[in-house]
């Protein structure tokens, strides 16, 4: 097969560079997308730009998350954080035109601890409820240090590996990462040549579900400043590629949706 070697480095691309029928839209033509987190406000902080565009392209958007996230040092509301966090994930997701939120009741901070198959079960359960194309994630990295974030990851990309559904993940350039953590931040970041999707967002629904998060969404938070780093662009990984046919930087319009990677001899 031509093209470039293994190995060579993939090049990003954006929605404004796609030629011809994909020039709409550089995420995944999946009907229906289950995101999968660790908290409540994951699914807004992290891939609400995401969810937001997936659903404004005509797409089912479910989230499933796992805790409650009541060990949360942040308290921007009064009362219990377990209630309330609760309560915020109904709010949020309807802003981004999610249809259907699932909040399980693993403990807050413990999901690294948890038996990885049973985790793994959730998404699979959750997956085939909504008869999913693909799932969305934070990068396996956790993104913002969290152990929570990679553990959900991991749990959803075993699952996904067992249901042959490909994956793709939320992740930061190196470069906002690295000027995030110059401000006290944990994140981790990819180099470009590792990102294999960069989308142009439309921020509106994402900042509407993040103030639907009154406890955690608080004056001073390092979201702010990362918003403000990305602009208007996201961008993902491609994880796992399901059933999906992927060419050494060629987009490729397959039934799992449109990806770029390396080259499958």
């Amino acid at each position: 097969m031509g093209g470039s070697p293994r190995g060579a480095p993939r090049q990003p691309v954006s929605a404004r560079d796609l030629p011809g029928p994909f020039a709409a839209s550089s995420l995944p033509r999946w009907e229906s997308v289950l995101a999968v987190v660790a908290h409540p406000d994951d699914e807004s902080f992290g891939l609400g730009a995401v969810l937001a565009a997936f659903a404004e392209a005509g797409a089912v958007t479910t989230v499933l998350c796992f805790t409650h996230g009541e060990a949360s040092s942040v308290h921007g509301v009064p009362g219990s954080l377990h209630e309330v966090r609760s309560r915020e994930l109904v709010a949020a997701p309807t802003a981004l035109g999610v249809r259907a939120t699932t909040l399980l009741h693993y403990p807050d901070g413990q999901l690294v601890w948890t038996c990885p198959p049973q985790l793994a079960g959730e998404v699979v359960d959750a997956a085939r409820t909504a008869d999913a194309d693909g799932v969305l994630v934070f990068d396996p990295s956790g993104v913002t240090g969290h152990p929570d974030h990679a553990a959900a990851t991991a749990a959803a990309l075993a699952a996904a590996e067992a249901l042959d559904l490909p994956v793709v993940a939320w992740t930061l350039p190196s470069a906002v990462a690295a000027a995030l953590n110059i401000e006290g931040a944990s994140f981790t970041g990819h180099a470009e040549r590792d990102i294999d999707v960069v989308v142009q967002v439309d921020r509106t629904r994402q900042r509407i579900a993040i103030a639907a998060h009154a406890s955690q969404a608080v004056a001073g938070s390092v979201l702010w400043r990362r918003l403000e780093l990305l602009g208007d662009l996201e961008h993902l990984r491609l994880l796992q590629p399901g059933g999906m046919t992927v060419s050494t930087r060629t987009l490729v319009h397959t039934p799992g949706g449109i990806q770029m990677g390396e080259t499958r001899m």
